[in-house]
């Protein structure tokens, strides 16, 4: 007779097996290149008994599933005071290569994202990158029972277009998270991630972990238990990146994936749990992984919050307005308002179904800390259901903080909230964001905010200057009138010119993996675009509309050539605050960026 567990794993296998969606993992060219139907399901209990079903033996490179392992070696190596001095354990609800960095300390939010491996990598002992990487390699093999290898061919092709990850660990060099060369740094991570693995390997590394550190067959301790449970804890509200809430949810077991298309999950004292399929779905995770785990959790009761459920609130997460900024870019004087005032705006998340006693908890504690609070957002995006009750709960709420002078708004793109014709309703959260920010400087900034409209004169790029400069600098530019959605710069075209913003907002977008066009930052009067292309050359990396009917000064490259002929003292000190410009949106940008902890 067959063991029953073994035919359970298999009919997940074929339950999950025919799902084609979801594609690979084509920014790096050796993965766009895998087998897309392979397919491994692998259980190991936590004294190494393995149940498998399908290409089990297949092998493929471990990519992002190396994150715990390598801050696990960081711990034992440098301790756990001294790793929280680099990285931060706290879950960012963004993608795997996000530029998440501590705003206050510029720590990375946690070791689960690339910021955050590659600051774990820089911590590995060693005179060479080459021996740093054996010692990773040969511990990631006592997890897997067996000696490990890299595969020089994904490592090459990581290698040649890691780009971003360059960027990330410079940044992170350029904050003094990671002392000596970046570049070591980073391309130590990309070999560790370039180790080669199969889904049984993995299984094994997984009943490791579940097993308090000690690898079931081999008897060997690779890891403390004071140090599996701080990186089981970690891999818990990190470990999947902008779906862990959903898979803490669904699943219910710590884990972490890999754009190879593997999943790693543990279920502490019991069993670790390894899938392998290379489609991926929005957020980089595997298709049939998530599926294979949800259906393992579901079957065989693994969820480790498997106890009598007891009314609790609803709230997932809750935070202030100025630790996660709009895109909407704010003069420095803005800046200083909502620095000071960010935190009488908050943010509510809410999640699961929202029924009596859920929500009435949720509105006991933030009725409890709503004194102080100008503005306040309930994000429903997560909610699956609400009960008539729940709406008028919320509702009765909404009211009684309006009349004690907090305004509020909810995050609802799908109407589940049940809005009223006159509420205000944001699809995400920069939007919402937004609103409050704008809510609070109407409402703390009297004297810092900017005109809808000024004269070209009284641009910052040109204000100051004497009145011969000032004059000369004006006739080198043109004035032109954009429409609501009108094209006012292409991504893709040459330098097109410097832009000063004298009336109206324009927004640079991109296009997102997602097939949806994201904003990157939205601009008013006095700010101003296109300098880093007319400082340096190359072509514009954004495009940029017209939010609102604009007016937009140009001064055209031509001209701006020709100053250095015709009034080089000008064009020397119009060098000066264009360069002063560019650092300043670059503080900006890190800002926005490193505050990011929970975004659509």
């Amino acid at each position: 007779m067959r063991n029953v567990v073994a035919q359970l794993v298999e009919d997940v296998f074929e339950h999950c097996r025919a799902d084609h969606s979801g594609g690979p993992a084509d920014y790096i060219p050796e993965l766009a290149a895998v087998d897309l139907d392979a397919f491994a399901i692998c259980l190991a209990t936590s004294d190494g008994h393995l149940y498998t079903a399908g290409d089990a033996d297949h092998a493929f490179t471990i990519q992002s599933v190396s994150k715990p392992f390598t801050y696990a070696l960081a711990l034992t190596e440098c301790g756990q005071d001294a790793v929280a001095q680099r990285i931060d354990v706290e879950p960012s609800g963004e993608p795997f290569n996000e530029i998440s960095l501590d705003p206050h300390n510029g720590r990375p939010r946690n070791p689960m994202i690339n910021a955050g491996a590659i600051t774990a990598a820089s911590l590995i002992p060693g005179a060479t990158v080459a021996e740093r990487f054996e010692h990773i390699r040969g511990y990631y093999s006592r997890f897997a029972g067996r000696e490990l290898a890299m595969d020089e061919a994904v490592y090459t092709s990581e290698a040649r277009t890691g780009h971003r990850n360059r960027a990330i660990g410079h940044m992170l060099r350029s904050f003094g998270i990671v002392d000596g060369d970046p570049d070591e740094a980073v391309d130590l991570y990309f070999r560790q991630c370039s180790i080669e693995v199969t889904a049984r390997d993995l299984a094994m590394m997984a009943a490791t972990l579940a097993n308090h550190g000690r690898n079931p067959i081999t008897n060997d301790e690779v890891l403390s238990p004071e140090l599996t449970q701080q990186v089981l804890s970690v891999m818990t509200t990190c470990g999947m990146y902008d779906a862990a809430g959903d898979w803490v949810t669904a699943v219910g077991m710590p884990a972490k994936s890999g754009v190879s298309g593997n999943v790693l999950a543990v279920l502490p004292g019991q069993v670790g749990v390894s899938v392998f399929s290379p489609r991926l779905d929005a957020h980089g995770n595997s298709v049939r992984g998530v599926n294979a785990c949800r259906e393992l959790s579901r079957r065989l009761e693994l969820h480790f919050l498997r106890v009598t459920r007891e009314a609790r609130s609803t709230i997932r997460s809750s935070h202030g307005v100025g630790s996660v900024p709009s895109r909407q870019r704010r003069t420095p004087a803005e800046a200083d308002v909502l620095e000071l005032c960010g935190h009488r705006a908050r943010v509510y998340e809410l999640h699961g179904d929202l029924l009596f006693a859920g929500t009435e908890i949720a509105v006991r504690e933030i009725t409890s800390h709503s004194d102080n609070l100008d503005a306040l957002v309930l994000d429903l995006r997560r909610v699956d259901d609400i009960s008539v009750v729940a709406q008028s709960l919320l509702g009765k709420m909404r009211r009684a903080l309006s009349e004690q002078g907090c305004e509020s708004a909810l995050i609802d793109p799908e109407r589940r909230g049940k809005a009223a014709a006159d509420d205000r309703v944001f699809i995400d959260l920069d939007s919402a964001t937004q609103w409050c920010e704008d809510l609070l400087l109407a409402r703390h900034g009297k004297g810092v905010r900017v005109p809808d409209r000024i004269e070209l004169a009284e641009h910052p790029l040109i204000a100051g200057l004497d009145q011969t400069a000032s004059d000369h600098l004006i006739g080198e530019f043109d004035v032109r009138d954009y429409e609501p959605d009108e094209l006012v710069v292409q991504r893709g075209s040459p330098r097109s010119g410097l832009f000063l913003i004298l009336g109206g907002q324009v927004s640079t977008t991109l296009p997102g993996a997602d097939g949806h066009v994201h904003r990157v930052a939205t601009l008013g009067p006095g700010m101003s675009f296109g300098e880093i292309p007319m400082l340096v050359g190359g072509e514009t990396l954004a495009d940029t509309h017209a939010s609102t009917a604009a007016r937009v000064a140009v001064l055209p490259p031509d001209r701006f050539d020709r100053l250095a002929a015709d009034a080089p003292q000008l064009k020397l000190l119009l060098l000066e605050r264009l360069a002063a410009t560019a650092y300043e949106q670059l503080g900006s940008a890190v800002r926005i960026l490193a505050g990011r902890s929970d975004i659509d």
